[in-house]
């Protein structure tokens, strides 16, 4: 049976082959992501405090267009992006299911994190009208498993075209970023007195940044390296959760000494990916230059 291009399919498929299903996935990672880090400034200033228990509504009428407060415009703001973060994955798992042309796989993981996303919004809602610890934290878990599982999608996707030196790139990055994870730490700011929303924010922002160099390096390494230098990177990861959890927790003094012990662990995986990896790509060029 063919199709004119008056059908809604040939439509769908026409929209996505113009804009690219790789590209739809790199959007909606960026909008997870700009969540993510919009929720953490809401939290850190305590904003969402400041719709009294109000969801959806704040407290300027309907969807608060007109917030009465910078605490509330953060809240309101927050929900804003996070509703078209929410039309992006129904969207891209949407193209993700339909196209023929989609790894299973990825259309797997896609459709994943859709279907946890109306429990991030149920979440989200309890945040604002219970507002407990425990919630808070499952609000944010949620939030980096559904971050990861976009993440991944977005890497398989454009791993025909990451080679050995997109691992050292991401590596490089993961050990830039590291320090600075440090220096933007509750272990640092307690220190200072002065763990303010901004560094909580920009901590949270290099969190993202390291896991994703970390999942990066560990998926395109284990395709395009082999022997010794697969396994410090695909060490990487749970190490990078293990910073992640402790990294949050690390506000109280007793778990600062695990955070700090994550960190040194995580610098060791990535520096021996590093070496390796740059050992790798070099025999490899070498032997490139020898193949007639």
């Amino acid at each position: 049976m063919s199709y004119d291009n008056h059908t809604p399919d040939s439509r769908f498929r026409s929209l996505i082959d113009r804009f690219g299903f790789p590209h739809l996935l790199t959007v909606t990672l960026a909008l997870v992501a700009t969540t993510i880090l919009l929720g953490i400034a809401a939290k850190a200033t305590g904003s969402g405090l400041a719709c009294e228990a109000n969801w959806p509504q704040c407290d300027a009428g309907p969807f608060n267009l007109f917030p009465a407060n910078l605490p509330s415009f953060y809240e309101w703001f927050h929900r804003f992006v996070s509703m078209f973060a929410g039309f992006a994955i129904i969207g891209s798992a949407i193209a993700a299911w339909r196209l023929p042309d989609i790894d299973r796989n990825v259309a797997g993981l896609v459709v994943l994190g859709m279907v946890l996303t109306p429990v991030q919004v149920a979440l989200g809602r309890e945040t604002v009208t219970t507002y407990t610890m425990d919630i808070l934290s499952l609000h944010f878990w949620t939030a980096v498993t559904i971050f990861t599982l976009f993440l991944v999608a977005t890497v398989l996707v454009w791993a025909h075209r990451l080679t050995g030196r997109h691992v050292a790139a991401a590596l490089v990055l993961g050990l830039v970023a590291l320090p600075v994870h440090v220096a933007l730490s509750p272990v640092v700011g307690s220190a200072l007195s002065s763990y303010s929303p901004t560094m909580q924010m920009a901590q949270y922002g290099v969190t993202l940044v390291l896991l994703g160099a970390a999942i990066v390096a560990a998926m395109v390494g284990r395709r395009r390296l082999t022997g010794r230098a697969v396994i410090p990177l695909l060490a990487a990861p749970p190490i990078v959760i293990a910073v992640l959890f402790f990294g949050r927790q690390a506000i109280n003094p007793a778990l600062e000494v695990p955070y700090l012990v994550a960190v040194a662990v995580s610098l060791v995986s990535f520096l021996a990916g590093l070496v390796l990896t740059r050992s790798a790509n070099a025999t490899e060029g070498g032997a490139d230059a020898l193949s007639p």
